[in-house]
């Protein structure tokens, strides 16, 4: 079963997969939270905290993400045809240059 890029409709996973690595920098910060605030019981140091580990774990999940291959869901979603090999020129691409021919 094949769906024009136009048709794909992704699954509940995939559209709750941001909210889960969100979640997941969010549960990061406020555990540093709570051990800044118990540790120092300054307000300042503990948001200061917080939100460097929200954001840095934030980047480097999303990070993680970039490295993995894209399955066929995600080909698909992006807009590439199933059938493109790699190198090739897809829609909107220029041809590859040719090398010298002879004559």
């Amino acid at each position: 079963m094949t769906q024009s890029p136009g048709e794909y409709q992704p699954s509940r996973q995939d559209r709750l997969r941001p909210a889960e690595y969100v979640g997941g920098a969010a549960i990061a910060a406020v555990f540093v939270g709570v051990i800044c605030l118990v540790a120092t019981r300054d307000w300042t140091i503990t948001l200061i905290g917080a939100g460097g580990v929200f954001i840095v774990v934030l980047v480097v999940l999303a990070l993680l993400q970039m490295a993995i291959k894209p399955n066929a869901d995600e080909r698909a979603e992006l807009g590439e045809a199933e059938g493109e090999a790699e190198g090739e020129a897809g829609p909107g691409e220029p041809p590859a240059p040719q090398g010298p021919t002879r004559h």
